[in-house]
């Protein structure tokens, strides 16, 4: 298992990354700058008007680093990578249960199997330490309970894809009732992406982009082939089974902290800024505070179902791509999504 390393975040417009040694060396528009250690690195992110020479980008790319391109408001726009590594064979067993309608219905089952049961678990905790006066959360945890049982059935890829619609409609619905915070500005009234159009929904998309950045990279390092996935489609450069392997994520890792950021107020309204086509986006400044909690959440220890092993959350994407990779290897028999106690 790697160790968790850090992901470096550059958000100072007009900055300038090149190498130093083996460190990476960012120089602001004032004349300061910063070493950082490559070794201490597993990934890089820059954002807005950030400029990089050939001469780090190459050496991140020799070492594994992956180097990461967002626009100012985290939309994601390149990305910097080094030869492709890992297993031929891999990636070949990969293509073929892609391919194969029903290996690739049995991978989808486990990927959906593990979302809606980390969304149910999401709303009864919440539910467990706070009031449902409503009975909004209840309701959506019945329904994803409901949906988890369709799973059971021999379902075919585009019916699996119905289900998790269904009862995402249904958690996204009652997400304005895990909100405790009475200030019209936090209203949502269900998902909104491309653009975001309200405060929850532009943190909720700041927050994938930068999973499915971390979520790209275990996939990578495992040698499977992050373009190519099951429950999302083929599209030129999209990372189709990175999106899959995020949806176990999203709602224990990037909607609880979501959540956590709006309820204990480390977030205000004034945060964000609305664009001239209604766009909402963080500002520069909260921005900061989002990446600090991010890499905190990525600390925090929890035990892994299946490994039985305590693992940083950080590292819990990387030791599902290892899951996968064995299943597709054929030394598991199903794909064990993660599933969050």
């Amino acid at each position: 298992m790697k160790r968790l390393l850090n992901t470096l975040y550059v958000t100072t417009p007009g900055s300038y990354l090149s190498r130093e040694g083996e460190a990476v060396e960012v120089r602001r528009e004032d004349g300061t700058r910063t070493l950082v250690p490559l070794i201490a690195l597993e990934g890089l992110v820059a954002f807005g008007s950030v400029g990089a020479s050939p001469h780090v980008l190459g050496h991140c790319a020799e070492q594994g680093i992956s180097v990461g391109f967002l626009s100012d408001n985290g939309r994601f726009l390149m990305r910097v990578e080094g030869p492709v590594s890992g297993n031929v064979l891999l990636r070949r067993a990969q293509y073929r249960a892609a391919d194969d309608p029903a290996r690739a219905a049995l991978v989808t089952r486990g990927v959906l199997a593990g979302k809606l049961a980390n969304q149910r678990t999401v709303l009864r905790r919440h539910r467990r330490d706070h009031t449902d006066p409503t009975g909004a959360l209840a309701r959506a945890e019945d329904a994803i309970g409901r949906a988890l049982t369709q799973l059971d059935r021999p379902l075919g890829v585009d019916q699996l894809r119905g289900v998790e619609g269904d009862a995402a409609a249904c958690y996204f619905g009652a997400f304005a009732a895990m909100i405790r915070r009475d200030e019209p500005e936090w209203r949502i009234a269900g998902r909104s992406r491309r653009p975001p159009l309200d405060r929850v929904n532009a943190l909720l998309s700041f927050l994938y982009t930068l999973l499915t950045h971390d979520v790209r990279g275990a996939l990578e390092a495992v040698g499977l082939d992050p373009q190519v996935g099951f429950l999302h489609t083929d599209r030129p450069g999209r990372p189709s089974l990175a999106l899959d392997l995020l949806e176990e994520f999203r709602a224990p890792f990037a909607d609880r902290l979501a959540l956590t950021l709006i309820n204990r107020q480390e977030l205000c309204p004034d945060d964000f800024e609305t664009g001239e086509t209604g766009a909402v986006s963080l500002t520069p400044d909260a921005r900061k505070t989002v990446l600090v909690a991010y890499q905190k959440r990525k600390k925090e220890e929890l035990n892994h179902p299946f490994l039985n092993e305590k693992l940083p959350f950080g590292l819990m994407w990387h030791a599902q791509a290892r899951l996968l990779a064995r299943h597709l290897r054929g030394d598991l028999d199903a794909y064990p999504p993660f599933l969050w106690r």
